[in-house]
């Protein structure tokens, strides 16, 4: 899959017979750098979702093995009332508890079963128009329309301060219009500085008015909502 960073490479035409230039090096590696970048995210996704589904399943046991300890100490106090009618109020009083225990554990079985169910929808099903999906190999990328025409707005340092330098991923939120409707710092820059913070903040800032193709089936036919990144390169 082509990641989005592989965007901001400006293509360097090479004179006959020479090989690449410094700058188309550096965009190479900038290119690598975001697609390591991307796959860790989607790995990261990826791994959340086969969390809550492993624990959903473990608390689903757990409701499980509730209810039958619940149902076998309703059977004992059943066999115990019909032994000894001598205490039965305090009985009665068990047998009572027991079968409150066995319903909450019954209706929390049901909640977990429901649960899972819903998340192995959610990976197995078809999704739909307008469905939050993750970028696959059966998903075509969002296609930024102008961002070569956004530009970050980073304050001056002062007089003998550096302007920051490097590379910022924004991982924006794309509608299947296009539209960005959130944008979240993915990678920041590797200096600790408050100038530092500000370029990444504006970087964040500028991303949210990037226009997109939206993401879609390899047929085009569906659009999806998607996390994507978008790389800044500040020079």
């Amino acid at each position: 899959m082509r990641m989005l960073l592989a965007l901001l490479m400006i293509a360097v035409p090479l004179s006959a017979g020479r090989g690449p230039t410094m700058a188309q090096m550096k965009a190479q590696v900038r290119k690598l750098a975001s697609e390591r970048d991307d796959l860790k995210a989607k790995l990261a996704a990826f791994g959340n979702l086969q969390e809550q589904l492993a624990a959903a399943t473990q608390a689903r046991d757990q409701a499980k093995a509730d209810a039958q300890t619940a149902q076998q100490q309703l059977a004992q106090l059943k066999a115990t009332l019909k032994e000894n009618t001598s205490g039965g109020d305090l009985l009665l009083k068990n047998l009572e508890s027991a079968k409150k225990a066995a319903a909450s554990a019954e209706a929390e079985l049901a909640k977990v079963k429901a649960e899972n169910q819903a998340l192995s929808q959610q990976v197995s099903a078809t999704p739909k128009e307008g469905d939050l999906v993750m970028l696959t190999r059966d998903i075509v990328p969002a296609r930024p329309l102008n961002l070569h025409r956004v530009t970050p707005r980073i304050k001056s340092a002062g007089l003998f301060r550096r302007r920051p330098k490097g590379v910022v991923v924004v991982n924006v939120l794309i509608s299947e219009k296009g539209e960005v409707l959130d944008s979240r710092l993915l990678q920041g820059l590797p200096d600790s500085s408050p100038e530092a913070r500000a370029a990444e903040e504006a970087c964040v800032q500028a991303a949210k008015t990037v226009v997109f193709d939206p993401a879609t089936s390899k047929d085009g036919s569906t659009r999806f909502k998607v996390w994507q990144g978008v790389g800044f390169d500040l020079d």
